[in-house]
């Protein structure tokens, strides 16, 4: 948003979509780390990209980027349902990539508990929840083109 659109915090906005966009970018990059294809293809021995082939650099980086997008989606949410809701609508764009982005957040905290060692789950539930986190991504992204080539917004000023 920008001043034209009546609001103030232009930087601000401007400021919070670099913020997510770069986070986004973090967590596409070493989510995909995860997976051996840096390496694999050779990607990893482009100058500045050999951090992608070391696994726990990549994990790390990924729950680093994780809780900052919870973070974000957070407090986007609360502004929404306590400020901006009255002259704000979400549109029909905004929701499917908000489920979406839902979808991969629970997916990604049951991974992460998995982790833990208090925790078991099946291998058939992990196996799941790896295709269903992969799969949310997957559709997140191609949704996500979507609206940069369409212009479909988010969010609607009423």
């Amino acid at each position: 948003m920008s001043k034209e659109n009546g609001n103030s915090r232009g930087n601000d906005s401007r400021i919070f979509r670099y913020g997510y966009l770069v986070t986004l970018l973090f967590l596409t990059l070493s989510g995909f780390g995860q997976l051996p294809i840096f390496k694999r293809y050779y990607i990893a021995d482009i100058p500045g990209f050999g951090w992608l082939a070391k696994f726990y650099t990549t994990h790390y980086i990924h729950y680093l980027a994780a809780i900052i997008l919870i973070t974000l989606l957070s407090y986007v949410i609360a502004s929404h349902l306590l400020i901006n809701r009255r002259y704000q609508r979400v549109t029909l764009s905004g929701y499917i990539k908000g489920a979406l982005l839902g979808g991969i957040v629970i997916t990604g905290i049951f991974l992460v508990l998995r982790n833990l060692k208090s925790v078991t789950l099946s291998p058939g539930l992990i196996i799941f929840l790896d295709i269903s986190h992969l799969g949310f991504v997957m559709v997140f992204l191609m949704a996500a083109l979507h609206g940069l080539l369409f212009r479909n917004k988010w969010i609607k000023i009423q």
